[in-house]
């Protein structure tokens, strides 16, 4: 089922059923917010490294549903798990048209400047943040306005790219895959700028590797030489019942909409994300903020 029909028919259906409106288009999606917790030892990463990350994934900023106050919120939220790594999984841009007030990138780095690990905060971007470029659209290249405004806020991002961090004693890689459809060429056909291979390249020893991509159907060509792979963007369908969403923003559909999932003993964990796109609703899959506990 298309997406945007799928959203649409929704909509209508939602008419019928003023309390099944008010939850999903009101209260889950702008109100409630739970933690989402895995713990795991993947192939490759040391049973005795122990690890701590929080990862928050398509923020999706613009009011009513994901005002400053509310981000600020989520961002002391997830202090209080008190995280080794925090890391951003993209979409920062506002994913639909029901924003009764813009919030700038600029003024979204400043709060998410307040998120406290030992080992920092770390990002990438994801599809919307390159869709509403439309300067980087028209370029078909970088930079990137939401990009540019994270690194000045001081948040490091990763577009193919990556870094070796050491937590007490212990080295790792953490590296960052870029946007797997950063332009659009017309109707469901887009354009990338991810290099699996050149960021792969970046790893330069035997220390495991931790892997963020937006996207999740990256994951069917990323090798076993990387522990873990971190991903957003498909906010568990925003509608999921009895563990299947009807909708679903990937080619796999239900096969990576959601949660921890394991194929050849490689290991994704897809978040749920914490905003919307197409249309502010969820249903079944409230925001969460994951907190991944390696090496548990």
């Amino acid at each position: 089922m298309d997406r945007r029909f799928f959203f649409k028919w929704l909509g209508g259906l939602a008419l019928s059923g003023a309390a099944v409106t008010a939850y999903s288009f009101g209260i889950e999606p702008g109100f409630l917010l739970r933690v989402q917790r895995y713990a795991l030892t993947p192939p490759g990463w040391p049973s005795d490294f122990k690890l701590r990350i929080a990862a928050l994934a398509d923020i999706h900023m613009g009011e009513p549903y994901m005002s400053l106050k509310h981000l600020e919120r989520i961002v002391e939220a997830a202090n209080t798990l008190e995280p080794d790594l925090i890391l951003l999984l993209g979409d920062y841009a506002a994913g639909h048209r029901w924003v009764t007030h813009k919030i700038t990138i600029a003024d979204t780095a400043g709060i998410l400047t307040q998120l406290k690990a030992p080992l920092g905060t770390h990002a990438i971007l994801g599809n919307h943040d390159w869709w509403d470029d439309r300067q980087a659209q028209k370029r078909r290249s970088g930079p990137n306005l939401y990009g540019e405004a994270l690194k000045t806020a001081g948040l490091p991002v990763y577009e193919n790219d990556g870094v070796r961090l050491d937590h007490k004693g212990r080295p790792f890689w953490l590296l960052g895959l870029a946007d797997q459809i950063a332009f659009t060429n017309g109707r469901n056909s887009f354009t990338g700028l991810d290099d699996l291979n050149a960021t792969l390249a970046k790893v330069g020893d035997d220390a495991p590797v931790i892997l963020m991509i937006h996207e999740p159907d990256g994951f069917t060509k990323v090798p076993s030489r990387v522990s873990l792979t971190l991903a957003g963007h498909t906010h568990g369908g925003q509608v999921r019942l009895f563990g299947y969403s009807p909708v679903v923003p990937s080619a796999y559909g239900n096969r990576f909409a959601y949660g921890h999932i394991v194929e050849d003993d490689r290991h994704l964990i897809v978040s749920g994300g914490l905003g919307c796109s197409i249309l502010p609703v969820r249903f079944g899959v409230p925001p969460e903020i994951n907190l991944i506990e390696l090496g548990a």
